[in-house]
């Protein structure tokens, strides 16, 4: 029996929670429990004193800034090899290890991938297209509780051609594409159930689940465990083509953990092949590899849910993740909702956004 015993925290879904719980349980001579706490939390609680206090914490890539500012989190260059973190680059859909290098250095090992994707109560006349979206003939629906205001604005900036804080890092989106996407979302929202308003991804999915008012929901974090209930499918594209934000979550190593090669080799055969084509998704889990996403059988068994919005990882945006990045998207949530909900003036909440995106990272540092 191991001496370490370790404490690792996750979020409280099946699938942020059961296969790592069944992979501890599949290896008690590690010492190994998963706690859990809300999705809300993972958005507001300073990574920081979650590492205080585990061995492991599961979580999303903007926090990686703040997470590098607290110098809370091990490098994975201080514990793998080069080899091991250039195949998982390699191996991993779209940006999914990419998005958690920040300062020369990755910190969080990709267990989970997910992006913006495209939801449908029937699965008939899905649209492809933002002009598509717009015409479609049923009740659209927004995802602009929580952070999801900003995550579906930046979206739509990518679609249309121009990715938030990419061709200048100083600059959160130019005016002409803020502007259009603003209206997008202005007459969206204008027509969009209110049933819905205040509900987070899982909310609004389970709410299409169980009743009819919703038909579509063309942005929001796509959960395989609702693929038998809904039709997936990539998210909106226009000039730019796919635009989505990715989501996603990785396994962070504290500083105060203790580095054994038990503890490695467990975290090495989560994110390998067999595992996450044969075990994560048998648990509840939506794996990391593209692999997975493109084997048959796992599609066979989540109707097509992967094959069908491969394509929107692969092409999926990676959000601001500089220290102030969560407060940046909290913030500029909100002044987008406010907007929206009220009709005030889109010119004078493009102004708002770039102040508070400029107010919350150093002028030339990274994103």
């Amino acid at each position: 029996m191991s001496k370490a015993k370790y404490r690792g925290l996750t979020w409280d879904h099946p699938r942020g929670f059961n296969a790592l719980d069944a992979a501890a349980k599949a290896t008690p001579e590690l010492g190994l429990s998963w706690g859990k706490h809300s999705l809300e939390g993972f958005e507001t609680h300073p990574i920081a004193d979650l590492c205080e206090q585990y061995d492991l914490v599961v979580l999303d890539h903007p926090h990686i800034g703040e997470a590098v500012a607290g110098d809370c989190l091990r490098p994975l260059e201080d514990i793998f090899t080069p080899e091991e973190i250039a195949g998982w680059e390699r191996d991993c859909i779209g940006p999914s290890l990419k998005s958690y290098q920040f300062a020369g250095k990755h910190w969080a090992l990709p267990l989970d991938a997910a992006t913006q994707v495209m939801a449908s109560k029937n699965g008939d006349n899905i649209p492809q297209t933002w002009d598509e979206v717009l015409a479609f003939d049923g009740a659209v629906a927004l995802s602009l509780a929580g952070p999801h205001a900003t995550l579906s604005f930046q979206s739509i900036c990518a679609a249309l051609g121009e990715r938030p804080a990419m061709k200048d890092p100083d600059l959160f989106i130019s005016e002409a594409v803020g502007l259009t996407a603003l209206d997008i979302m202005q007459r969206l929202t204008d027509t969009s159930p209110l049933s819905v308003r205040e509900k987070n991804p899982i909310g609004i999915l389970q709410h299409m689940v169980d009743h009819e008012d919703v038909a579509l929901c063309p942005l929001i974090y796509g959960y395989v465990n609702y693929a038998n209930d809904l039709t997936f499918a990539n998210a909106p594209c226009s000039a730019g083509g796919i635009g989505s934000t990715l989501g996603g979550t990785g396994i962070g190593i504290s500083k105060r953990c203790e580095i054994t090669p038990a503890l490695l080799d467990h975290l090495r055969w989560l994110i390998s092949p067999q595992t996450q084509i044969g075990f994560i998704p048998v648990h509840d889990g939506q794996p990391s590899l593209r692999t997975a996403w493109q084997d048959a059988v796992v599609n066979a068994r989540w109707g097509d849910f992967y094959r069908n919005t491969y394509q929107s990882l692969e092409a999926a945006y990676v959000r601001p993740r500089h220290h102030g990045a969560i407060a940046f998207q909290t913030a500029a949530s909100e002044a987008i909702r406010d907007t929206l909900y009220t009709r005030l003036s889109h010119d004078q909440l493009l102004t708002q956004l770039q102040t508070l995106y400029a107010g919350t990272r150093v002028p030339g540092s990274e994103r």
